[in-house]
Protein backbone atom coordinates (compact mmCIF):
# COMPACT_ATOMS: atom_id res chain seq x y z
CA UNK A 1 0.00 0.00 0.00
CA UNK A 2 2.53 2.84 1.05
CA UNK A 3 4.64 1.66 -2.23
CA UNK A 4 1.89 2.28 -3.95
CA UNK A 5 1.14 5.62 -2.80
CA UNK A 6 5.24 6.42 -3.01
CA UNK A 7 5.62 5.07 -6.86
CA UNK A 8 2.48 6.66 -8.02
CA UNK A 9 1.96 10.05 -6.12
CA UNK A 10 4.98 10.59 -4.04
CA UNK A 11 7.74 9.95 -6.38
CA UNK A 12 6.58 11.57 -9.47
CA UNK A 13 5.15 14.69 -7.43
CA UNK A 14 8.37 15.19 -6.37
CA UNK A 15 10.30 14.35 -9.77
CA UNK A 16 8.20 16.60 -11.77
CA UNK A 17 8.25 19.41 -9.35
CA UNK A 18 12.08 19.29 -10.30
CA UNK A 19 11.87 19.05 -14.00
CA UNK A 20 9.43 22.23 -13.77
CA UNK A 21 12.09 24.11 -11.89
CA UNK A 22 14.21 22.98 -14.58
CA UNK A 23 11.99 23.69 -17.28
CA UNK A 24 11.07 27.34 -16.02
CA UNK A 25 15.14 28.23 -15.74
CA UNK A 26 15.59 27.09 -19.00
CA UNK A 27 12.91 29.20 -20.44
CA UNK A 28 14.56 32.40 -19.01
CA UNK A 29 17.47 31.25 -19.60
CA UNK A 30 16.56 31.22 -24.00
CA UNK A 31 17.61 34.16 -26.49
CA UNK A 32 14.07 35.89 -25.77
CA UNK A 33 13.87 34.56 -22.20
CA UNK A 34 10.52 33.98 -20.65
CA UNK A 35 10.27 34.97 -16.61
CA UNK A 36 7.70 32.72 -15.27
CA UNK A 37 7.16 33.27 -11.64
CA UNK A 38 8.39 30.88 -8.96
CA UNK A 39 6.31 28.12 -8.38
CA UNK A 40 3.82 27.25 -11.36
CA UNK A 41 5.97 24.95 -13.58
CA UNK A 42 7.21 23.14 -10.56
CA UNK A 43 3.41 22.55 -8.94
CA UNK A 44 1.86 22.15 -12.91
CA UNK A 45 4.45 19.10 -13.55
CA UNK A 46 4.42 17.75 -10.52
CA UNK A 47 0.46 17.53 -9.86
CA UNK A 48 0.42 16.56 -13.45
CA UNK A 49 2.76 13.98 -13.15
CA UNK A 50 1.61 12.43 -9.59
CA UNK A 51 -2.14 11.91 -11.33
CA UNK A 52 -0.35 9.96 -14.56
CA UNK A 53 1.72 8.09 -11.77
CA UNK A 54 -1.41 7.44 -9.85
CA UNK A 55 -3.77 6.54 -12.66
CA UNK A 56 -1.01 3.93 -13.74
CA UNK A 57 -0.51 2.49 -10.23
CA UNK A 58 -4.64 1.90 -10.22
CA UNK A 59 -4.34 0.19 -13.51
CA UNK A 60 -6.32 3.42 -15.04
CA UNK A 61 -2.72 3.74 -17.61
CA UNK A 62 -0.76 1.70 -19.33
CA UNK A 63 2.81 1.86 -18.23
CA UNK A 64 4.13 1.73 -21.78
CA UNK A 65 1.94 5.40 -21.89
CA UNK A 66 3.54 6.97 -18.85
CA UNK A 67 6.49 8.17 -20.93
CA UNK A 68 4.81 9.84 -23.44
CA UNK A 69 1.98 11.37 -21.12
CA UNK A 70 5.23 12.69 -18.74
CA UNK A 71 5.89 14.81 -21.80
CA UNK A 72 3.00 16.06 -22.85
CA UNK A 73 2.87 17.12 -19.29
CA UNK A 74 5.58 19.04 -19.24
CA UNK A 75 5.23 20.59 -22.75
CA UNK A 76 1.52 21.36 -21.76
CA UNK A 77 3.03 23.39 -18.43
CA UNK A 78 5.63 25.38 -20.21
CA UNK A 79 3.15 25.88 -23.45
CA UNK A 80 0.32 26.75 -20.99
CA UNK A 81 2.64 29.40 -18.32
CA UNK A 82 4.28 30.89 -22.15
CA UNK A 83 0.89 31.63 -23.74
CA UNK A 84 -0.75 33.14 -20.77
CA UNK A 85 2.61 35.29 -19.89
CA UNK A 86 3.81 36.76 -23.06
CA UNK A 87 1.55 35.69 -26.00
CA UNK A 88 3.68 33.01 -27.47
CA UNK A 89 4.84 29.79 -27.43
CA UNK A 90 8.47 29.50 -27.58
CA UNK A 91 10.45 27.57 -29.51
CA UNK A 92 12.33 25.97 -26.70
CA UNK A 93 9.04 24.23 -26.06
CA UNK A 94 7.35 23.14 -29.07
CA UNK A 95 10.34 22.15 -31.18
CA UNK A 96 12.10 19.64 -28.78
CA UNK A 97 8.56 18.45 -28.06
CA UNK A 98 8.60 16.60 -31.59
CA UNK A 99 11.22 13.95 -31.30
CA UNK A 100 11.11 13.55 -27.52
CA UNK A 101 7.24 13.14 -28.33
CA UNK A 102 8.33 10.72 -31.12
CA UNK A 103 10.81 8.77 -28.56
CA UNK A 104 8.41 8.60 -25.58
CA UNK A 105 6.51 6.32 -28.12
CA UNK A 106 9.05 3.94 -28.19
CA UNK A 107 7.21 1.49 -25.18
CA UNK A 108 4.08 1.58 -27.38
CA UNK A 109 5.96 -0.56 -30.06
CA UNK A 110 6.97 0.70 -33.23
CA UNK A 111 3.68 1.00 -35.34
CA UNK A 112 3.21 3.41 -32.16
CA UNK A 113 5.88 5.55 -33.62
CA UNK A 114 5.43 5.10 -37.30
CA UNK A 115 2.02 6.46 -36.25
CA UNK A 116 3.03 9.83 -34.25
CA UNK A 117 5.57 10.50 -37.33
CA UNK A 118 2.17 10.51 -39.48
CA UNK A 119 0.07 12.82 -36.74
CA UNK A 120 2.95 15.33 -36.75
CA UNK A 121 3.20 16.16 -40.68
CA UNK A 122 -1.10 15.98 -40.77
CA UNK A 123 -1.78 18.06 -37.80
CA UNK A 124 1.33 20.37 -38.27
CA UNK A 125 0.68 20.35 -41.81
CA UNK A 126 -3.68 21.09 -41.10
CA UNK A 127 -2.92 24.00 -38.91
CA UNK A 128 0.04 25.08 -41.21
CA UNK A 129 -2.51 25.65 -44.01
CA UNK A 130 -5.19 27.51 -42.00
CA UNK A 131 -2.40 29.77 -41.62
CA UNK A 132 -1.91 30.29 -44.90
CA UNK A 133 -5.76 30.49 -46.14
CA UNK A 134 -6.54 32.28 -43.02
CA UNK A 135 -3.66 34.86 -42.32
CA UNK A 136 -3.50 35.64 -38.77
CA UNK A 137 -5.83 33.03 -37.74
CA UNK A 138 -3.00 30.46 -36.88
CA UNK A 139 0.54 32.06 -34.86
CA UNK A 140 3.79 30.05 -36.06
CA UNK A 141 3.98 28.75 -32.83
CA UNK A 142 0.37 26.80 -32.82
CA UNK A 143 1.59 25.21 -36.12
CA UNK A 144 4.68 23.77 -34.04
CA UNK A 145 2.87 23.00 -30.95
CA UNK A 146 0.08 21.39 -33.27
CA UNK A 147 3.05 19.20 -34.75
CA UNK A 148 4.44 18.22 -31.45
CA UNK A 149 1.06 16.87 -30.58
CA UNK A 150 0.30 15.18 -33.04
CA UNK A 151 2.71 12.38 -32.71
CA UNK A 152 1.33 11.51 -29.54
CA UNK A 153 -2.36 11.69 -30.49
CA UNK A 154 -2.56 9.83 -33.76
CA UNK A 155 -0.54 6.67 -31.79
CA UNK A 156 -3.46 7.43 -29.72
CA UNK A 157 -6.07 7.04 -32.18
CA UNK A 158 -6.48 9.06 -35.21
CA UNK A 159 -9.91 10.15 -33.46
CA UNK A 160 -8.11 12.45 -31.44
CA UNK A 161 -6.30 13.79 -34.15
CA UNK A 162 -9.64 14.92 -35.45
CA UNK A 163 -11.57 15.60 -31.50
CA UNK A 164 -8.83 17.44 -30.17
CA UNK A 165 -8.72 20.78 -32.40
CA UNK A 166 -12.25 21.08 -33.01
CA UNK A 167 -12.52 20.60 -29.17
CA UNK A 168 -10.04 23.34 -28.25
CA UNK A 169 -11.52 25.61 -30.88
CA UNK A 170 -15.07 25.25 -29.48
CA UNK A 171 -13.65 25.59 -25.78
CA UNK A 172 -11.22 28.53 -27.50
CA UNK A 173 -14.67 30.54 -28.93
CA UNK A 174 -16.70 29.83 -25.62
CA UNK A 175 -14.02 31.24 -23.67
CA UNK A 176 -13.56 34.83 -25.87
CA UNK A 177 -17.44 35.22 -25.35
CA UNK A 178 -17.49 34.60 -21.86
CA UNK A 179 -14.55 37.21 -21.25
CA UNK A 180 -16.04 39.31 -23.94
CA UNK A 181 -12.35 38.95 -25.65
CA UNK A 182 -11.54 39.15 -29.81
CA UNK A 183 -9.01 36.96 -29.41
CA UNK A 184 -7.32 34.69 -27.20
CA UNK A 185 -4.36 32.34 -27.23
CA UNK A 186 -4.85 28.68 -28.90
CA UNK A 187 -1.58 27.27 -27.02
CA UNK A 188 -4.08 26.57 -23.88
CA UNK A 189 -7.26 25.03 -24.82
CA UNK A 190 -4.89 22.49 -27.08
CA UNK A 191 -2.89 21.51 -25.06
CA UNK A 192 -5.41 21.39 -21.68
CA UNK A 193 -7.58 19.05 -24.45
CA UNK A 194 -4.75 17.03 -25.78
CA UNK A 195 -3.30 15.76 -22.49
CA UNK A 196 -6.97 15.10 -20.79
CA UNK A 197 -7.69 13.05 -23.89
CA UNK A 198 -4.57 11.39 -24.23
CA UNK A 199 -5.01 10.71 -20.40
CA UNK A 200 -8.69 8.98 -20.91
CA UNK A 201 -7.49 6.98 -23.84
CA UNK A 202 -3.97 5.60 -22.15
Amino acid sequence: MWLDVVLGVLAPLGVGAVVGAGVRRGLAATRRGVLLAAGWCEAGVGLAWAVVGTAAVLGGVSPAAVPVLFVVSVVGVAGVATDLAVGRLPDAVTLPAVPVGWAALVPLGGSAVLAGVAGTLVLGGVHALVGVLAPGSTGGGDVKLAAALGGPLAAAGWWTVALVPVAAAVLLVAAAAVLRRRALPLGPPLLGVSWIVLLASA
